[in-house]
């Protein structure tokens, strides 16, 4: 059975052009961002979803209540599905890129994790889903989340962290290897 993955919808901080991580700031959708969960609302109309997985951050939680219109599933939050944590939250994410450029797969900039340390973190959250033998879920996250499960999903070498880019409300499946 297949998995499905989600970025959220476009935000207000996405307008802006700067990062978040926290999850007690007022970080929301945008009308782009709720027209956006409302198509992949009707892309996933007809999944068999049994449960919908999202971050601490709200504007995950807000795509997914509008994905579960059709489906009336558990929305379970889980920390491992956080946002990488940049360092740099509520500043722009150029200066985020410019602090990490160097060496973008190793920088922590700021106190926050490298990619490769949010790749082992969503990593360890994959693996634990699997061994549980969990399918049908939709796990709606972030960016650099998605930069992680497609790497892990597809065999990329870890540059490729750098190189994939998702839209807001973008929908990738995969099936469990």
């Amino acid at each position: 059975m297949p998995l499905w993955f989600m970025r959220h919808g476009e935000t207000n901080y996405n307008r802006l052009g700067l990062c978040n991580d926290n999850p007690k700031r007022d970080v929301h959708l945008t009308d782009t961002g709720i027209n956006q969960a409302e198509q992949a609302a009707e892309q996933l109309r007809h999944k068999p979803l049994r449960r919908i997985l999202v971050s601490e951050l709200p504007r995950t939680r807000q795509t997914a209540e509008i994905i579960n219109r059709y489906h009336q599933v558990p929305i379970e939050s889980h920390p491992a599905l956080n946002d990488i944590q940049s360092g740099f939250d509520g500043r722009p994410v150029a200066e985020y890129f410019a602090a990490t450029s160097h060496d973008p797969l190793h920088a922590r900039a700021s106190g926050g994790e490298s990619l490769l340390d949010h790749k082992q973190r969503i990593k360890h959250f994959l693996l634990d889903l699997q061994s549980r033998q969990e399918d049908a879920v939709l796990i709606v996250a972030h960016e650099e989340t998605l930069r992680a499960v497609s790497v892990w999903f597809q065999d990329l070498p870890d540059s490729a962290l750098r190189e994939r880019h998702f839209n807001n409300g973008e929908i990738l499946e995969f099936d469990w290897p």
